[in-house]
């Protein structure tokens, strides 16, 4: 058998970087050297659109005593988006959610977080209930 052991203290360094010669010197800023690219001052507002009220409410009956958020009340919006802001509402809650009956319902009492994220799509959420 050899009873030589190799070294893992790394051996000799490099001597040199090989990246100390390079540099941002020179180089154009990429920001202002774009073609009708707007500084962050001039970038137009973006209005949020009033998409109406829903009611947000908590609610325990016939569930077995679990705790769940329904939210309600939407006009004007279709299946395919409900499901998209619960998937949304889901991963921000970190908790199950579906649509029924033409309500979200996600589990646990998400009031708030849900709150935020139905005013950043533009809906003017309530709290409905205790």
């Amino acid at each position: 058998m050899n009873n030589q052991k190799i070294s893992t203290d790394g051996g000799q360094g490099l001597g040199q970087n090989p990246f100390a010669a390079l540099s941002g010197v020179g180089l154009p800023n990429v920001a202002k050297s774009m073609p009708g690219a707007a500084s962050p001052s001039k970038q137009p507002k973006v209005e949020i659109k009033n998409r109406g009220r829903v009611d947000i409410r908590r609610e325990t009956g016939g569930r077995g005593g679990k705790t769940v958020t329904v939210i309600d009340g939407f006009v004007g919006i279709g299946l395919p988006e409900k499901e998209q802001l619960t998937k949304k509402m889901r991963a921000a809650c970190g908790c199950g959610g579906t649509v029924k009956d033409g309500e979200i319902v996600i589990q646990g009492d998400q009031r708030e977080t849900i709150a935020r994220i139905l005013s950043e799509a533009g809906f003017r959420p309530v709290f409905a209930g205790g």
